[in-house]
């Protein structure tokens, strides 16, 4: 071998072993938080909604922004009626052992009002204006993660009962990382409909068009938008994560895969993405801004591996905007579907229109594409067992996951995307009668990295049932909870990121 090959080869090798050991010592960082004690009491114990349990007057909250990095403040808004006193304490959710949270902070008495409820704004938008009860500063050594703020209220009377709920946050950070778990709290807040039924899908004119905006200045109320898909009381202030997309956080916690967390409102630029070597979306992620859909291209060609670990993903056109006091990315309203010329997002536009925004094919980014019917239940298919994402599953053609379609998926595979193949799918029945069908699909990037879209919301239920979390059903089917192929197909495709040279 000659010089200038020996250098480049040996180079080469010793930037591969570099990264190799970056990674390792990245991942190191999620075992050694996961290490630290959990906590077994972090789950909300006494929880009472009003009577259209759509709130929890007693004590409720919300936070001043979706994420913030370390040294960044977040305001804590809390309001109780009767006003009294309450004590706050933060958790971040993880594996831990197994008991799902450790305790990172305690504020053990602080005074709650009552603040005032707000009166329908612009669109029928709901936007609270209440004081800080609390200026909390992210500590230096908080990882990033979702986490939850739990508010219990302090008995003044022996007799007295206690109440509690949740506010949710999450604490993002700008380092390299192998994955960038993106939580979908656009979706969250479009489903919340606190204080009294007040939602994106509420306004008098009907469910899907674009007159209603919603904020993210207002508590998240008790999950009642999906109560025939998870009736969970428990959740009251924590959003859709702990039903949607908890059991993949937990997993890959116990593994100790190097994975960081996000906001959908933080890829409204691609920076913070560019520095990881894949995306995940995760469970139902339906309210995407266009400069998020800008962005997850831009990613996609500078060779980030792409994972679509949900289902009804990329829907709608979300415009993202300040709130009254000027906040960036505090509003938003369904500006308009995504889908082209395709006749599913034509007749949206007809049939709930007109919209002042219609967006892209979104099946050119994720391989499969949103459908009508979009609801339903099914089982999971396989359909290309030779493929590598099914390597030590034992999975032949036609066997089936039980119950892990739903409640949305995709179909539509975009068959005009170069190497694009078909590896799962099949039918999922609306209203337990009615077939749709769906679609799993794989195309491989521009700088051979790849784009899986795994066609289901329930995907991740397949992986873990942490603590506080409920197996959901939907249309008269349901997930069975973890399955050791769900898991050896998510680990596929988590070491093909890992073992790829990006």
């Amino acid at each position: 071998m000659d010089r200038r090959r020996f250098l480049l080869t040996t180079g080469v090798g010793t930037l591969a072993a570099n990264l190799r050991g970056e990674s390792a010592a990245r991942r190191n960082c999620v075992s050694e938080e996961n290490a630290k004690e959990g906590s077994r009491d972090w789950q909300l114990t006494r929880v009472r909604a009003d009577g259209g349990n759509f709130r929890s007057p007693w004590i409720e909250g919300y936070c001043s922004k979706q994420s913030a990095l370390a040294g960044e403040t977040i305001d804590i808004m809390v309001s109780a009626n009767p006003t009294r006193k309450f004590r706050l304490e933060f958790f971040r959710l993880g594996y831990y052992g197994g008991r799902g949270a450790r305790k990172v902070l305690e504020l053990p008495t602080l005074s709650a009002t009552t603040q005032t409820t707000p009166k329908p704004g612009e669109q029928n938008v709901h936007e609270c204006r209440w004081s800080a009860t609390h200026t909390l500063t992210i500590p230096a050594d908080w990882m990033s993660g979702v986490y939850l703020g739990r508010m219990t209220t302090i008995p003044e009377q022996a007799d007295e009962p206690y109440w509690q709920s949740y506010v949710t946050f999450i604490v993002k950070d700008e380092r390299p990382a192998d994955f960038l778990f993106q939580c979908s709290d656009n979706t969250w807040q479009a489903y919340n409909r606190w204080p009294n039924n007040y939602s994106i899908y509420t306004h008098p004119k009907g469910v899907q068009g674009p007159w209603a905006q919603v904020s993210f200045d207002r508590p998240y109320g008790r999950e009642s938008q999906f109560a025939g898909i998870v009736n969970d009381p428990l959740t009251m202030g924590s959003g859709e994560f702990l039903p949607f997309e908890f059991p993949l956080a937990y997993w890959m916690e116990q593994q100790g895969y190097d994975v960081t967390y996000c906001a959908n409102a933080d890829l409204l630029t691609p920076d913070r993405a560019l520095k990881c070597k894949s995306f995940l979306s995760v469970g139902h992620d339906e309210y995407w801004d266009i400069r998020a859909f800008r962005s997850v291209e831009k990613i996609r060609d500078a060779g980030v591996d792409l994972l679509f670990f949900s289902g009804n993903s990329i829907c709608w056109v979300t415009p993202m905007t300040p709130s009254a006091d000027g906040r960036e990315n505090r509003r938003m309203y369904r500006g308009g579907p995504y889908g082209a010329d395709n006749d599913y997002a034509k007749n949206r536009q007809k049939d709930n229109g007109p919209f002042p925004e219609h967006g892209p094919d979104e099946g050119l980014l994720m391989g499969a594409r949103n459908v009508d019917p979009v609801n339903g239940g099914g089982d999971w298919i396989c359909t290309k067992p030779g493929h590598w994402i099914f390597e030590g599953t034992g999975m032949k053609q036609g066997d089936a996951i039980p119950g892990l379609i739903g409640w949305e998926y995709h179909g539509q595979p975009a068959t005009e995307i170069p190497g694009l193949e078909v590896v799962g799918g099949g039918t999922a029945w609306q209203g337990g009668t009615r077939p749709q069908q769906w679609t799993a699909t794989i195309y491989p990037g521009p700088k051979g990295n790849f784009v899986f879209n795994a066609s289901s919301i329930f995907w991740v239920q397949g992986l873990s049932t942490p603590p506080g979390h409920i197996l959901p059903w939907s249309h008269w089917s349901r997930p069975h909870g973890p399955d050791d192929r769900v898991q050896r197909i998510t680990r596929n495709l988590f070491e093909r990121v890992l073992n790829r040279a990006k």
